[in-house]
This record gives structure tokens, C-alpha cells and sequence, in this order.
């Protein structure tokens, strides 16, 4: 059982340490002829016509499952190397309905539903998890997977704060686990200007723009009734209290109005939203990703102007947002420069951001998306935010993760939470 492994091999993934089927029997003494073993096992059950054996596949469990959820949801069992064995939704009929596409997916009755995701994190036969909870929750529920050994994919915005951003880096590397971000986006879409950017074509590189709209804000909804089978306790969590209202808590795509994207107590509005898209596009391409910007400059509104930003980093590297005239990753170079090209990181393995995370679960990499890499995008959502709402320029020290001197902008960089639930 795991419970007698080294901590050293608690570490690692199941896959890692689970003994083939042919180690098993040579250990046990029962490679004799005298020992009759089955005259039939499936050829799935080890792992051939194209079949991964049963104890080859990577175990996991969801927590979050509607929307970008269901579509996590649906990328890992639809993964033949993937056993999913447990769902995790604070409504009750999105989860019942979720262990029903597993059960029969393998014509079988196994899949566990919980409520409480603490009760998926405490079993020692899974290997993975992938959240979509809304982002109040991420950093509670990625920390805390790491605690208890397990590899994560969350989908973006993978913080809700600044603070929450380097706790997160923190466990995954205390505990090390594969943590992975879920913008799919920010190769997937944005290739073409990364292999303009990396292979020389726009000469030496300055800035890239970044096109993004509105910040949450409060939710003043009437109350409704709670439906039945919804723990909205639970929905809540570390977040303020407040009435139930079904536009509140609506997982659709809207940064707008009427999703809880929209509002400040759950999401930071299409800035986080999209900006964990766009901004880790932009990073990416301009080759910052291990780095935080030191300074923002607040430029304010100006006739028909809006206000907008620029991210200035160590090594001069800028990036901007909303700046007028400039279009959503549009790049400004010195062409008369030459830049020398150098190969662009993909995902490890075949597929795409899933089929990265499985990949480095098993080989132990770090995937494409590292939640560093995910946690320095953020930064920039989280830093602009601040900057919009006080309306003035900040400095940024990224190793102290600190505004120098600037009490007022320090208390934005994280939150107060409801109890049970800290960081």
C-alpha cells in the first residue's frame, strides 16, 4: 500500500512506483509452471491492441465541473491513459451527472461524487486532479492537492490575488508536483507572433499590446432560494457571504453581468478573465515569463482616450495595455535591429495543454503552462487592476512581492477570507 512507501516516493506519481504486472509475479515467487494463471485476460487489461493496461493509467479526479469544467472533464476521460475515478461539484445534479458519463464510460458503477473536494484530496489512490471551481477558490484547492500529493492542472485565472500567486509556486515545489495552468490560448492561438517575436522576423522587439475590457464589480442581487442539492455554503467558501441569487453564481462566459466572473467578491472581470489568455500570449511572446514587471505607469484618460498601461520590466522588455491605436498582441520593433532566433517551448508529448499535463505527471517536467509561468501572467491582471481602481502609477518589488512604501496599493494584494477557509 502507498501508506508504506518513503516519503520520497510519496512524491511521486502512481505511475511511477506501480510494479508492472511481470515484476509483481516474478516478486511473489509465481513465475511456476506449476502456478496456473487465467487461460484469458483482455487484451486491455495489459495494455495491448493499442490499450493502456489498467495499472499503467494515470488515476484522477475533477473538482469544478460545469462549463470549462465539463470541458476538462471531458478531455481527461476521453484520455485512454487517464482512469477517472471521482467527481467533485457543489451541485448535486452536475455531479451525479458527471459520475454517470464515467460509470459508463467503463460500464461500471465506481466513480465516487463528493461535495467536499477535501474528501477527493484525502485519497491516496489519486494521482491527479483538474479544478474550474470559480477563481475564489483556486489557491485553497491547488495548495492543498500539493499537501496531499497530488499533480493539478487549474484552469486560468489561477489566482484571485497577488499573494496567492507565489503560495502556490511555493507548495508545488515544497511538495514536488506537476501544477500546470489551463490557457490553452496562449500557444494555441498566439503561435504566430511567438515565432515571429522568437525567430527574428520583427528584428529587436519592444513592446506588445494587450486588448482587454472591463474590472468585476459588486453584485446587488435580490436573494432567491437556495435550489435543492445546491451546498451554496460551500459555493461560497472564502468569499464574503451573500444571498443566493442564480445570476451571482452562473458559470457562463460573461465578464460582464450576470456570471460570477463579473463580480469583485469571485473574479477580477474580463482583465483576470481573458487577460490570463492575452497577458500570457504577450509574455510569452516578448520572452518575459519568468519575470514580474518593476513599475506600471497609470496613463490617464485623455478626451476620447481611455486611461491605460504600461508594464515596464528589469530588462526594459514593455508591455501595454489598452494603448490607443494599438490592437490586442499587436507588436512595436525596431526591424533595423537583428535579434537572433532560438526554438519556441511547446507542449511535451502529442495533444495539446491536457495531453502536456499527463505527460509531465509521468515524466515529472515541468509542463508548458508551470504555474510559475502562470502565477508571473497573473501579476500583470492583478497589478493593472490596481492600478485602474486607485488611478495612479505603482512600483512593483517582485522578490519582496511588495509595493515599496505605498501602504494604500499594499492593501490590495490579497483578501480578507471567511473561516474556515485561509491560506
Amino acid at each position: 500500500k502507498r501508506n508504506n512507501l518513503s516519503m520520497e516516493e510519496k512524491r511521486l506519481p502512481r505511475v511511477a512506483w506501480r510494479a508492472s504486472r511481470r515484476e509483481f509475479i516474478k516478486a511473489a515467487g509465481l513465475v511456476s509452471a506449476a502456478v496456473a494463471l487465467p487461460t484469458f485476460i483482455p487484451a486491455s487489461a495489459l495494455g495491448r491492441a493499442g490499450a493502456v493496461a489498467p495499472s499503467e493509467r494515470i488515476v484522477v479526479g475533477g473538482i469544478g465541473l460545469g462549463n470549462q469544467g465539463g470541458g476538462d472533464f471531458g478531455g481527461f476521460l476521453g484520455s485512454a491513459d487517464v482512469q477517472y475515478v471521482a467527481v467533485c461539484d457543489v451541485r448535486k445534479n452536475v455531479r451525479d451527472g458527471k459520475k454517470a458519463q464515467v460509470d459508463e464510460r467503463y460500464k461500471s458503477k465506481d466513480c465516487a461524487a463528493y461535495n467536499d473536494f477535501r474528501e477527493l484530496l484525502a485519497r491516496d489512490d489519486i494521482d491527479a486532479v483538474h479544478v474550474a471551481t470559480p477563481d475564489h477558490w483556486h489557491a485553497i484547492i491547488v495548495t492543498e492537492a500539493c499537501r496531499c500529493g497530488k499533480d493539478v492542472f487549474c484552469q486560468k485565472p489561477e489566482t484571485l490575488t497577488l499573494r496567492e500567486g507565489p503560495l502556490m509556486v511555493e507548495y508545488a515545489r515544497r511538495y514536488g508536483r506537476v501544477v500546470s495552468g489551463g490557457s490553452q490560448r496562449v500557444l494555441e492561438d498566439y503561435r504566430g507572433t511567438v515565432d515571429m517575436c522568437w525567430g527574428g522576423k520583427l528584428g529587436q522587439v519592444l513592446s506588445i499590446n494587450v486588448q482587454t475590457n472591463n474590472l468585476s464589480h459588486a453584485c446587488n442581487l435580490p436573494p432567491e432560494p437556495v435550489p435543492e442539492g445546491f451546498d451554496w455554503e460551500m459555493w461560497l467558501g472564502p468569499a464574503p457571504w451573500a444571498p443566493y441569487n442564480a445570476k451571482r453564481c452562473d458559470g457562463n462566459f460573461s465578464t460582464v453581468d450576470f456570471s460570477w466572473r463579473s463580480y469583485w467578491d469571485y473574479s477580477g472581470g474580463e482583465i483576470t478573465d481573458w487577460g490570463a489568455h492575452h497577458f500570457g500570449g504577450a509574455t510569452f511572446a516578448v520572452d518575459v515569463r519568468e519575470l514580474q514587471p518593476q513599475e506600471v505607469i497609470y496613463h490617464a484618460s485623455e478626451g476620447d482616450k481611455r486611461a491605460h498601461l504600461e508594464f515596464v520590466y528589469p530588462n526594459g522588455m514593455k508591455i501595454t495595455h489598452c494603448k490607443p491605436g494599438k490592437a490586442n498582441m499587436e507588436v512595436d520593433s525596431n526591424e533595423r535591429e537583428t535579434r537572433a532566433s532560438k526554438p519556441v517551448p511547446g507542449y511535451k508529448g502529442k495533444g495539446g495543454i491536457i495531453r502536456d499535463f499527463l505527460q509531465c505527471v509521468r515524466t515529472r517536467e515541468k509542463p508548458f503552462r508551470d504555474i510559475e509561468f502562470a502565477v508571473n501572467t497573473m501579476s500583470l491582471c492583478h497589478l493593472g487592476t490596481i492600478a485602474y481602481r486607485l488611478q495612479r502609477s505603482l512600483k512593483w518589488d517582485a522578490a519582496k512581492q511588495t509595493f515599496p512604501g505605498d501602504a494604500e496599493a499594499n492593501r490590495f494584494i490579497d483578501r480578507a477570507r471567511r473561516q474556515p477557509w485561509q491560506l
